[in-house]
């Protein structure tokens, strides 16, 4: 069954694409040994940077692009009811198109996504002026690289290697998803697909309804 239209691809490959380039980038800047091996860290600095407004630019371009389709995905992702808050403790209830550690994932990403933005604003424009020079902003830009870390371990360890995740990929490279795997991952979604309801979440605590 349908799970990811093309702008949401679309939207996730381009951050990841984005993010990868910068982490690469980012780590030679940061660690004195790849710093000292590549030599040119102005010029790493630069292209370090101008990856940044073109990630971030690009992201702009494909929510522009999609807009109404992703303003539905937002709410889906921004709306908890209690089977999420009860997942979320480590009780299995039925869940959405996405699960409640989906939701966490994406807003976190979207937050971070900001942050990283301006932090690495105020860290460029600090280089050429010194009253954009905040020594928070190093720590803010740095954390965020620790915990982005953490969390892609985690995502693609449920994406490539988890036996009961895994088909998820599937979802976002094709679009599709076997539906009997949606239905011991994202029951109510399945139930009101079947039903012949719109595939947005209903508002929290709203009970989901039976299948056809």
């Amino acid at each position: 069954m349908k799970r990811f239209s093309p702008v949401e691809r679309l939207l996730h490959w381009v951050n990841a694409a984005g993010f990868f380039f910068l982490l690469v980038t980012g780590l030679i800047l940061y660690l004195p040994s790849l710093s000292m091996l590549v030599s040119r860290r102005q010029t790493i600095q630069g292209i370090h940077f101008w990856g940044g407004v073109g990630w971030l630019g690009a992201l702009a371009a494909v929510v522009v692009l999609g807009l109404r389709r992703l303003l539905t995905t937002a709410r889906q992702l921004d709306s908890f009811d209690r089977d999420d808050l009860l997942w979320l403790r480590g009780r299995k209830t039925p869940q959405g198109r996405f699960n409640a550690g989906q939701k966490v994932n994406a807003i976190l990403t979207a937050a971070f996504t900001i942050l990283f933005g301006v932090s690495g604003l105020l860290l460029w424009f600090g280089e050429q002026d010194t009253r954009f020079r905040f020594a928070s902003t190093v720590i803010l830009h740095d954390g965020l690289m620790y915990v982005s870390l953490v969390l892609l371990v985690g995502h693609l360890y449920l994406a490539l290697i988890h036996p009961a995740t895994r088909h998820a990929l599937r979802g976002m490279t094709l679009g599709d998803v076997d539906e009997e795997w949606a239905w011991r991952h994202h029951r109510k979604w399945v139930m009101r697909a079947r039903a012949g309801t719109p595939v947005p979440d209903p508002p929290p605590d709203e009970p989901a309804r039976t299948p056809a």
